[in-house]
């Protein structure tokens, strides 16, 4: 049997404007891989990690090199070489999944029972983003996500100004449950004050809030509030460094590489007894397919890429009373 697989390149439009401590976004591209074996079709979706130089483009390129090897492959097998042929990141991430995809397809089994889980995905509440931006703007947007039934709102900070951000959030929806994400932009923040601060806001967790790199700082500190890693965790060997400087890590499939290491990354985590997190880059519900079932044990969901869009995939998953659903029974 001959694998077939095609990395195309998508680009799909941001619903208003979406905005972190790094920058603004107006569309993000997105990597599309289909792996066929002439009978069924696999897919997966990956965002590239622009902070680390990844782009859509490159991530095709690198698909490229690793397509003749792993295609004389069964899709077991081809899942097993692909962790060691590409490294971590939005190329090995978007083929992974389709691979997943597939032997879930050829087996007649859904994919949340291929990977071990004792029973379906049940719909989960997930945060909803408010873009940085001045308190008013911040204000009008969560506002919006209140009437639109969000009770949970992640906040993008960037060191400046940030209680007032989070006070106007507040104001503008007094029920939410908050969380900040300062995309390591605290370099220069007494976090031990901020933290203190924005617990009386109703804060209840803040995620990366220095670099990356400069986590032993973190060991200094008495947070009365849980830092969870972002930036700084990407795969499952990065567990043992981060244990006792955070308390849980941001698992996202696309700096995991992939559904696989998403898996370790969360055993990791479980085993160093530090919460999990599952969140996601901006994307449609194609990325969040396999995210879905890792968050389904996290105790904080992030997966609101698709309704940050313009449009989402016809049957993606629904965005409903705060809480995230598959449109139907998937695999």
């Amino acid at each position: 049997m001959t694998l077939h697989i095609n990395a195309t390149v998508e680009r799909w439009p941001v619903d208003g404007h979406f905005t972190i401590a790094r920058g603004a976004k107006k569309f993000v591209d997105l990597l599309v891989v289909a792996v066929s074996d002439g009978t069924h079709i696999g897919y997966g979706e990956g965002t590239a990690i622009y902070y680390h130089g990844e782009t859509a483009e490159k991530c095709v390129r690198d698909i490229a090199r690793v397509t003749s090897e792993l295609a004389a492959h069964a899709v077991p097998m081809a899942r097993a070489l692909l962790q060691s042929r590409l490294p971590q990141g939005a190329a090995r991430n978007a083929l992974d999944c389709a691979l997943w995809d597939l032997e879930a397809k050829q087996t007649g089994q859904p994919l949340w029972e291929l990977i071990g889980m004792k029973s379906p995905p049940m719909p989960l509440e997930t945060a909803f983003t408010i873009s940085l931006g001045t308190p008013d703007a911040m204000h009008a947007d969560a506002r919006t996500a209140a009437d639109n039934k969000y009770n949970l709102l992640k906040l993008k900070l960037n060191g400046e100004a940030d209680r007032d951000r989070v006070a106007a959030v507040r104001a503008g929806a007094p029920k939410a449950r908050i969380i900040v994400d300062a995309n390591e932009s605290w370099g220069a923040v007494d976090i031990m004050a901020e933290a203190a601060a924005l617990k009386t806001l109703g804060v209840a967790m803040i995620e990366q809030p220095l670099p990356a790199g400069q986590d032993t700082a973190l060991a200094k500190l008495s947070s009365p509030l849980p830092i969870f890693a972002d930036e700084s965790c990407h795969i499952a060997a990065d567990v043992p460094r981060l244990a006792g400087l955070y308390q849980g890590v941001n698992i996202k499939l696309d700096k995991a590489g992939g559904l696989t290491e998403a898996l370790a990354l969360c055993k990791a985590a479980e085993s160093a007894k530090m919460d999990i997190m599952v969140g996601c880059m901006l994307s449609t519900s194609m990325a969040i397919q396999a995210a879905f079932l890792v968050a389904q044990t996290a105790s904080w969901v992030d997966l609101d890429g698709p309704a940050l869009l313009q449009h989402d995939r016809p049957g993606g998953f629904r965005f409903a009373d705060g809480r995230l659903s598959p449109a139907t029974t998937s695999s």
